[in-house]
């Protein structure tokens, strides 16, 4: 059923939302930057260029580097369950730049291998620990209608940093000097998370209901006192209230607790989708593929230059990512979902079967197999890889929003864990074209997955998608 919530604010109302996004856009911009230093580093290494006293990689050591960042993300979405209803939104949102701040420091000084795992664990800590603040803050302090174009416009900002730092480096061809100009960005997040207003939700549960009301009035653009008290605040009041009305029932203090709510259907199948969601969405965006690019595009064959190819390849995604802005709201994210899942299962099929079988034309193929691969960039960054992350801000019942948030993003970076560490094995098991091939198909049974099972979110409250679970 389509939502009839239109709370009619007026364009200082999305201004102020925008603003209050600023944090965590950039700290996506950061995250951006931490998951693509495996894969400069591991070029640059490979090529010889600017080691500075560092040998290039054995394929067991870059599957480490490359994947223990993922391993690492459900510590820091523990620690950041653990401590998300205390401090709320705001504060670990600041926390989570301290171990990107250090570890990019100890990049610049790494002479050793132990050194370069060492910073991939503590950015996996760092990105983990941001998950669940900066998408449970999304999800709360958004309207309804601007909830996915803002989650997609915040999800830009991934690809923006991904942009920039393999931007700088190809300019620079020093990864040590790219690293020390990224640390810049953690350190500007801190200043902006500083002016950033808590979530109104998490003021309410802490028995704030003033502040909370103020707080809302800023994200609203200060509209008249009846337009935001007499119809979103108290349908906040109500929703926070639902989900809180039985923590002092003690006869049923395991399905009442945050934990306990976990085995409710409004929690597990949620879950359940969204962690077949992010396997395809991963599977199918080539996250495997992420830390071994140089090489990747190497293999194809084609004759371009390898650092301004990786350069335009996170370009085409942030130009996706800008467009799904735009689209979310007009076609649905069930839509873009299954569109983009198909092509890009598609795209991988031909990519496969065309370095298999069609081998004795290898400048065409070279080209034909690098545009595909490119198309499959830009499609998943246009749909199946975005919303993934929209899915997890807006899923799941208030009261269980923050471990679940940090539960989903946890599993979802370990998935990706899975997927890179082992992804060399499985090249050299099946042929490195071979892998596309059988990463399409897959990709084939998803969408018929999602065709019975992946409602529509969009223009939905909160309390309407808790509503469907259940």
């Amino acid at each position: 059923m389509e939502s009839n919530i239109n709370y009619r604010y007026s364009f200082k109302s999305i201004f102020a939302q925008s603003l209050a996004l600023a944090g965590p856009c950039f700290i996506q911009t950061g995250i951006g930057i931490e998951i693509t230093c495996s894969t400069i580093i591991i070029g640059a290494l490979a090529s010889n260029k600017s080691n500075n006293g560092l040998p290039p990689l054995t394929d067991e050591q870059a599957s480490w580097f490359g994947s223990l960042l993922f391993l690492f993300t459900p510590l820091g979405s523990a620690l950041s369950s653990l401590t998300l209803d205390h401090f709320g939104h705001k504060t670990c949102m600041i926390i989570t730049n301290v171990p990107f701040i250090v570890s990019q420091i100890m990049f610049f000084y790494a002479n050793s291998v132990g050194t370069l795992y060492a910073c991939s664990m503590l950015m996996g800590i760092s990105v983990g620990y941001s998950g669940g603040p900066s998408s449970a803050y999304i999800g709360e302090v958004c309207e309804p209608k601007l909830r996915g174009a803002l989650m997609s416009a915040t999800n830009v900002f991934y690809f923006v940093g991904s942009l920039l730092f393999t931007l700088i480096y190809a300019i620079t061809l020093e990864w040590r000097l790219t690293v020390l100009i990224a640390m810049s960005i953690p350190i500007v997040t801190i200043a902006i998370l500083f002016m950033t207003p808590q979530s109104p939700m998490w003021l309410l549960t802490k028995g704030e209901p003033l502040k909370a009301q103020q707080t809302l009035g800023k994200l609203r653009g200060w509209p008249s006192h009846e337009t935001f008290s007499s119809k979103e605040f108290r349908e906040m009041i109500a929703y926070t209230s639902t989900t809180m009305v039985h923590e002092d029932d003690d006869t049923e203090p395991d399905a009442t607790s945050s934990w306990g709510q976990l085995l409710r259907p409004e929690v597990y199948r949620p879950f359940r989708l969204l962690l077949v969601y992010i396997f395809f969405a991963n599977l199918l965006s080539g996250i495997q593929y992420v830390p071994y690019l140089v090489a990747v595009f190497t293999e194809f064959g084609a004759p371009v230059n390898v650092e301004f190819t990786l350069a335009f390849s996170v370009f085409l995604s942030t130009i996706g990512g800008i467009i799904t802005i735009f689209l979310i709201n007009k076609l649905g994210k069930r839509f873009l979902t299954l569109s983009t899942l198909l092509i890009c299962s598609i795209c991988y099929i031909l990519i496969g079967l065309i370095g298999v079988y069609w081998t004795n034309s290898k400048p065409i193929t070279s080209w034909l197999v690098l545009i595909l691969f490119l198309t499959t960039t830009f499609m998943s960054s246009l749909g199946i890889m975005p919303i993934a992350w929209i899915l997890l801000t807006e899923i799941f019942p208030m009261k269980s929003r923050n471990i679940t948030c940090s539960a989903g993003g946890a599993m979802g970076y370990l998935i990706s864990f899975f997927m890179i560490k082992y992804y060399l094995e499985l090249s050299n098991f099946v042929n490195f074209y071979n892998t596309f091939t059988l990463f399409g198909i897959s990709g084939l049974f998803g969408a018929v997955y999602f065709y019975f099972y992946l409602p529509e979110t969009e223009n939905k409250t909160l309390q309407e998608i808790s509503e469907f679970f259940k």
